[in-house]
């Protein structure tokens, strides 16, 4: 994932701090904007994991901080929940003037509320995403209750909200009565992903149910089982995004992304992330990473279980076209690898000489499982032609491996 900091003008002429992210290819599938929660910012970790999964699959998503929170200009007393609607059209218009139109919308908690009144607006927009949202706007209300006498008396209040004070004025609180989220999604014809908690201790499930039941089909739910508000396990977050990318592949109308120069292979490993690594190896994204035994995340297989996987790969195709074209009845080919760095001077297949006995080397282990009713010379000629697939044959000569700076 390739990220940049950028930003851009609300439609009230304030400057709007935000981060895009970008998968590893020149040009991104589609792209997304996501909304964050309520007095929250683009960096709560829910965002970055979610982005993280998406850009994974090619998509491109732009966080960003709404009018007076985080590092956007503006004064937090001063917005309302229009604001923050107006803010994602205003980013929006910014992505289809300098990238592309968005096509998905994904918000968290009172974000997810907003999109669904932003996407009522915006006609490139094929789904939207809520994590965790109410299902309506005045729900916001009941984090700063106790406070209303005041709000309404003296026009407005200081509270607490997750340890930090705002300004909470009246204007806020009517702003919310203007809008019927149930209303707009009624007359929505979007895709629609419904994502909640069921232990969602801040947003009652019951507010997915409304969501739910307002929309109208394509829509789908699904559950975050175990999973906070906030997504503060890493792991729930980045299973809501790719649970995200799956689901808008069979929603949006984009084509597939092939990479545009003479390299089979690209990765990408930004300044966010230990060793998670976002890789697209023809015109599919994988991901590497190693476990969490040496402080990563194991988000995906480490390079070592990558090579492996090449060898382990390339001997079931070789050995089924093998069969197929012997014509021989082989019914499943299972190819186990095992990797290990050994001294030279303890493989008796190694050479002897005396400048590598203490260097290590490596050794790949295959078992090869046959199934089907193959005879024994059958069998013995498979193991043979395994030690002929291409991959074999390079990992076991001399390579040269040529760096230089691009």
């Amino acid at each position: 994932m390739r990220s940049r900091n950028i930003s851009f003008l609300n439609h009230n002429g304030q400057t709007l701090s935000a981060r895009l992210d970008l998968p590893v290819v020149p040009q991104p599938r589609s792209y997304a904007i996501f909304s964050h929660c309520f007095t929250c910012n683009k960096n709560l970790q829910a965002a970055r994991e979610i982005s993280r999964a998406l850009t994974a699959e090619g998509i491109a998503v732009l966080r960003f901080d709404f009018t007076g929170l985080g590092q956007s200009e503006g004064t937090f007393a001063e917005t309302s929940f229009s604001t923050n609607i107006t803010d994602l059209l205003a980013a929006a218009e910014f992505l289809q003037q300098s990238y592309d139109a968005p096509s998905l919308l994904i918000g968290h908690s009172f974000g997810g509320t907003a999109s669904i009144f932003a996407a009522a607006k915006l006609s490139t927009i094929k789904g939207i995403v809520t994590i965790g949202s109410p299902s309506e706007t005045d729900h916001v209300g009941q984090l700063f209750k106790e406070a209303y006498q005041e709000i309404h008396s003296k026009g407005e209040a200081k509270v607490a909200i997750a340890g930090r004070v705002f300004t909470i004025t009246s204007e806020f609180l009517k702003d919310l009565d203007t809008h019927n989220t149930l209303e707009v999604l009624n007359e929505l014809r979007k895709s629609v992903l419904i994502m909640h908690a069921p232990s969602d201790r801040q947003v009652a499930i019951s507010h997915a149910r409304k969501l739910y039941e307002a929309a109208f089909h394509p829509k789908s739910f699904v559950s975050l089982d175990r999973a906070d508000h906030i997504l503060s396990d890493k792991r729930d977050a980045h299973y809501a995004g790719q649970v995200i990318a799956a689901w808008s592949n069979r929603y949006i109308d984009a084509d597939p992304v092939t990479i545009e120069s003479n390299h089979q292979v690209v990765g990408s490993l930004g300044s966010e992330f230990k060793f998670t690594t976002h890789i697209q190896a023809g015109n599919h994204f994988l991901i590497a990473d190693e476990p969490k035994s040496v402080q990563g995340d194991d988000l995906g297989p480490s390079p070592y279980e990558l090579l492996s996987a090449a060898l382990v790969s390339c001997t079931t195709m070789t050995l089924r076209m093998y069969a197929d074209r012997k014509k021989w009845p082989l019914e499943e080919v299972l190819v186990h690898v095992d990797h290990e760095k050994i001294y030279a001077e303890d493989c008796d297949e190694c050479l002897k000489e005396e400048s590598t006995k203490r260097s290590k080397i490596d050794r790949m282990h295959r078992y090869i499982e046959l199934k089907g009713e193959l005879s024994d010379e059958q069998r013995q000629r498979m193991l043979e032609i395994a030690n002929r697939c291409p991959v074999h044959k390079t990992l076991e000569q001399k390579m040269v491996i040529h760096s230089s700076l691009k």
